[in-house]
């Protein structure tokens, strides 16, 4: 079940950022943004959705906000689904829920972004529909390229 993120998932969505290899300072802002956005400490509209299932609780998440100063741009700053549960196609209604919620909300583009090393990320982002628009050379350290790639939501 996909649905939006209450208090009481934050310790399992930070369990499933930690199976996929965020690192510890990584983890305290995670834990950070999670908090300010549930304690609705925050000066924008950024929403946060949770993939539940009944057995296991939440198994996946996404944290989607818009990106300042534009019309309707949103980025997606996470999309995560716990190791052992990858493979079922739960990343990709995960993404076309947040795409639902931005296309309600009058969202008109998604970018999301990757390092240019993750092969298998960056094919998922090409099956859902999304293009490669740029590429920031050597933007994490020396070496390791940012991509960024969008998809239009509602074009008018």
């Amino acid at each position: 079940m996909i649905r939006p993120t209450k208090p009481e998932d934050a310790a399992a969505l930070i369990a499933v950022a930690n199976t996929i290899g965020f690192q510890p300072n990584e983890l305290d802002d995670l834990g950070k943004m999670l908090a300010d956005y549930l304690g609705g400490n925050t000066d924008s509209d950024p929403f946060w959705i949770t993939d539940d299932d009944d057995e296991d609780g939440p198994v996946g998440v996404a944290y989607c906000e818009p990106e300042r100063m534009t019309d309707q741009t949103w980025n997606l700053q996470l999309i995560a689904i716990r190791p052992d549960r990858q493979g079922q196609g739960r990343g990709g209604k995960l993404l076309r829920y947040v795409e639902e919620t931005l296309k309600a909300r009058g969202g008109r583009m998604l970018l999301v972004e990757t390092l240019e090393s993750f092969e298998r990320t960056r094919t998922f982002y090409a099956k859902c529909g999304y293009e490669e628009e740029a590429r920031i050379r050597d933007f994490y350290t020396a070496g390791a390229d940012k991509i960024v790639f969008r998809k239009v939501l509602n074009a008018d």
